[in-house]
This record gives C-alpha cells, sequence and structure tokens, in this order.
C-alpha cells in the first residue's frame, strides 16, 4: 500500500513539473513585441550617482521601429514625484548620445502611479516611442539618476529598461 502511494506521488509531482514548464514557456513565449528587458537591483535601495546602471543590447533588426520604457521600482517613501534621470547610450560605431529624461513618479494630486503592493511601486514609463536604432550591433545604454538635489536617491529599489517593437510595425 505504501508503494503505491509513493508511485501515486511521484507521478503527480512529474505532472505539475510538466505543467510548471509548460506554464513558463507559454508565459514567456506570450511577450512577442519584446526586443530586451532586464532590471537591475539597486544596493540598500539607495541609488548613487557613481553607481550608473548599465544595459548592453545586441541588435540585428534596424527596420522595425521600437518603443523604450524605463522600469523603476520604488518605495512609497520615496521623497520626489519624479526621477530626473541621464541616458548615455553608446552605438556600435562607438559615438555616443546623451539624453536627460523626467520620469513622472506622481500624479498631480500627488498619487503614486504605476501599480503598487503594499509600499512597494513599480513604473513603466516610456521615454521614446517609434524609434529605429541606425546600426545593427552591441549598444551599451547607461543610466544614471540625475536628481541635482542629492547624490544618494533613497527608496529606489530596482532600474531596468524595456524596448520593445512598435505594435503594428
Amino acid at each position: 500500500m505504501q508503494e503505491i502511494k509513493t508511485t501515486l506521488v511521484k507521478a503527480i509531482i512529474r505532472k505539475l513539473y510538466f505543467l510548471g514548464v509548460l506554464l513558463i514557456l507559454f508565459v514567456s513565449g506570450c511577450d512577442k513585441t519584446r526586443v530586451f528587458e532586464d532590471n537591475k537591483t539597486i544596493e540598500d535601495n539607495v541609488w548613487k550617482t557613481e553607481e550608473p546602471v548599465v544595459f548592453n543590447v545586441d541588435v540585428s533588426d534596424t527596420i522595425t521601429p521600437c518603443n523604450f520604457y524605463m522600469n523603476i521600482r520604488h518605495a512609497e517613501g520615496y521623497p520626489f514625484s519624479n526621477l530626473n534621470i541621464f541616458l548615455k547610450t553608446k552605438f556600435p560605431n562607438g559615438k555616443f548620445a546623451r539624453d536627460t529624461i523626467e520620469l513622472m513618479l506622481q500624479s498631480p494630486e500627488g498619487k503614486w502611479q504605476g501599480s503598487g503592493l503594499g509600499d512597494i511601486w513599480d513604473n513603466q514609463i516610456m521615454f521614446k516611442r517609434g524609434l529605429r536604432f541606425p546600426l545593427r550591433g552591441k549598444y551599451e545604454f547607461t543610466i544614471e539618476q540625475g536628481m541635482a538635489s542629492t547624490k544618494s536617491l533613497p527608496m529606489i529599489m530596482e532600474v531596468g529598461m524595456r524596448i520593445e517593437k512598435q505594435e503594428g510595425s
């Protein structure tokens, strides 16, 4: 009797494992527009100006327009309604471009934007729409916090970047 129960439990575990693998494949396969997405954890939830976040992206498609998003995870105690960042792009040919971007994390009424769970807020904010990569190859995106009033920005937990194919392209 014990042997039958053991065999049954093993069969159920195998089926659950198989279903889990299928679910992971299904979920990851549903995001057909994603070209790149990665998030980096900010040490001690304090983003220092001298600790930029760097992403390397290999690009082969120079025809399809893409939308660019900044992913920000912060705690409710974040002391500002916005987040200024500097984005430095290194192109495959070695040239650079630099952008200053203001991300609004709070509405004018003082409500946090994005999705929240407890005191943690996730934002995915588009900062470029319909941009085509001019060259094939490796791009390096360096993101620095650019808040003029502080060199150490508290309550920033993760910084990320997402690039996706523009729908209808």
